[in-house]
């Protein structure tokens, strides 16, 4: 069968994957995938309603994010996973439905059920054969690739369904940590919600999308308060790459809470445990780097994964999302937990680790092997307790210029122009950085102005408030604008979260940013005009010629 998917940055042929994902999913998956997002419209609906009528349900609300987060790229791959997510769904839908006519009676409303949208009254069949008939019978789901819209109402469409997505993996990180807000969960329904609206009009979505990002601001704002009182305030740290001898476990992904789960399990086990990609940045919370046996970090960012798991002896486990097909060299010492899923891999319910950790004993480990080191931790109280150095650094011209360049790592062409560009500039400047894109250029040594680091990690693309905060914190100090400061933006993208974070930052007026490597296929060619006449959106092109016209003069490498 086939399929139809434009959600990441590595869509085939730059419009959208049509016989298998490039990430790998198939086309079932695919297709149970749509269909989700068809019942969510559905149960949006109706969870809207009902709050209207102050009737809210947690189940709903949980759901709802769960659900949304198991179909971004690279998080679930497993179909029987999938369909029993659709299962659930009914039960929500019902939930939701109830939820609806309770607040009716209470407001003396009569409900016209016979009114209520297709998903709204969407039940489920019973094998996955059976759901992918209802799939293709009622896909395409709302918002996504539908013929009968025009081109632009699609664009916009699917540019909301893919925020929506970002901002449940942020929302739903911070809801596993006991911190939430009914407006983020209000918002995320009345926007399914809206879906359903075959009138929706370009101005209706632009301003669902420009909503979707200032709402996910709040989501990302509550997600560092989980963070940071769980686990404290990140503060710089020095991070090794060398391996220990002895019985190892590699966790990747984004998930905090996991990761403690297993450092707590794994305490005075003898098992080390290394972080891998967007864990990093776990390093430089106190309440995780008190753990001894977090010995250090290995190997990248995702996409390199398959490369550098090849035999590796020691178990890996996955939180969230990032998974790539295993390697049959590494697959029967592959973990998922959480939302994460691959057909075949042992799944960890309820985080007990004791099969990864057993594992990791089985294996044996790592033979001690030097390597170098990597900072991490300068996320925005790190950053903000030197801002009157850094101030007075930028008003004596000793820093010129700031330059944000961080996002989504990928293994598509292009992705080499982050590091030519953070080689070249000037020794007078300062890159931020954070998610995954560091690790084209982290490795490089940058040097310092005045004690302060050339070169910032501010964290995980979860940290991404933390940029914003610094950002205004900076403008604020200089009485202007963020479009005013000294600063550029130059961002790589695969997946919804930098979908949704790149919403958050026109959400707040910001201008002149440089997207890439490619630009997104879902995106319509009015669309495109529109955000670089209202944003000044622009591709990256050349880093050299891009650094001269950010700078206004030539620049020489000088990393």
């Amino acid at each position: 069968m086939s399929m139809f998917c434009d959600q990441c940055e590595q869509a085939a042929n730059g419009t959208g994957c049509t016989k298998i994902g490039v990430c790998g999913k198939t086309p079932t998956a695919s297709a149970l995938q749509d269909l989700m997002i068809y019942q969510l419209s559905g149960i949006g609906y109706l969870a809207h309603q009902a709050r209207r009528l102050g009737f809210v349900d947690a189940d709903v609300n949980r759901y709802t994010l769960e659900a949304l987060f198991t179909t971004v790229t690279n998080v679930n791959f497993d179909t029987d996973r999938l369909s029993q997510w659709i299962h659930e769904g009914a039960r929500i839908r019902d939930l939701a439905a109830k939820r609806f006519r309770e607040g009716a009676r209470k407001a003396d409303i009569a409900v016209d059920e016979g009114t209520w949208p297709a998903p709204a009254t969407f039940g489920p069949a019973g094998d996955t054969d059976e759901l992918m008939q209802q799939a293709e019978t009622l896909a395409p789901a709302p918002g996504l690739a539908n013929p009968n819209h025009p081109e632009d109402i699609r664009s916009l469409r699917r540019l909301l369904i893919y925020g929506l997505k970002g901002m449940a993996a942020y929302a739903d990180h911070a809801y596993l940590l006991g911190h939430e807000d009914d407006a983020v969960f209000g918002f995320i329904h009345e926007a399914l919600a809206a879906l359903n609206d075959p009138g929706l009009t370009v101005d209706d979505l632009v301003a669902l999308n420009m909503a979707c990002g200032r709402v996910n601001i709040r989501a990302m704002e509550i997600l560092d308060e989980a963070h940071t009182s769980r686990f404290g305030h990140p503060e710089p740290t020095s991070v090794p790459t060398a391996l220990q001898d002895g019985p190892a476990i590699i966790v990747t992904g984004h998930d905090l809470l996991d990761l403690e789960a297993l450092l707590k399990q794994t305490e005075g086990s003898g098992v080390r445990v290394y972080t891998h990609g967007e864990m990093l940045p776990a390093h430089g919370y106190p309440e995780l780097r008190k753990y001894k046996h977090l010995a250090g970090h290995f190997g990248t960012a995702w996409q390199s994964q398959q490369r550098e798991f090849d035999g590796v002896p020691a178990a890996i486990l996955f939180t969230t999302n990032c998974i790539q097909k295993p390697r049959e060299s590494y697959r029967d010492r592959v973990y998922t937990c959480g939302l994460v899923a691959w057909p075949g891999v042992a799944h960890v319910a309820d985080r007990d680790f004791s099969a990864v950790i057993r594992k990791a004993r089985e294996l044996g480990g790592f033979e001690a092997k030097e390597g170098k080191t990597l900072m991490t931790g300068f996320a925005r109280q790190a950053v903000l307790g030197v801002a009157d150095r850094v101030i007075e650094a930028v008003k004596g011209g000793a820093i010129r210029h700031f330059f944000l360049v961080g996002g989504c790592d990928g293994s598509k062409p292009g992705r080499n122009y982050y590091r030519d560009l953070v080689e070249k500039t000037p020794e007078d400047t300062v890159v931020l950085t954070l998610a995954c894109g560091k690790f084209r250029f982290n490795d490089l040594e940058f040097g310092d102005i005045g004690g302060i680091p050339r070169l910032l990690d501010i964290g995980q693309c979860n940290d991404a408030y933390s940029a914003i905060k610094i950002a205004e914190a900076l403008a604020g100090a200089f009485k202007c604008s963020i479009g005013e400061l000294p600063l550029s933006l130059i961002l790589s993208w695969y997946e919804q979260k930098a979908v949704v974070i790149l919403l958050s930052l026109l959400s707040l007026g910001i201008k002149g940013i440089r997207l890439g490597p490619t630009l997104p296929a879902f995106i319509s060619p009015n669309i495109l005009d529109f955000l670089v006449e209202n944003f000044d959106v622009r591709p990256i092109g050349n880093a050299e010629e891009d650094l001269a016209e950010i700078l206004g003069s030539p620049v020489d490498s000088n990393v």
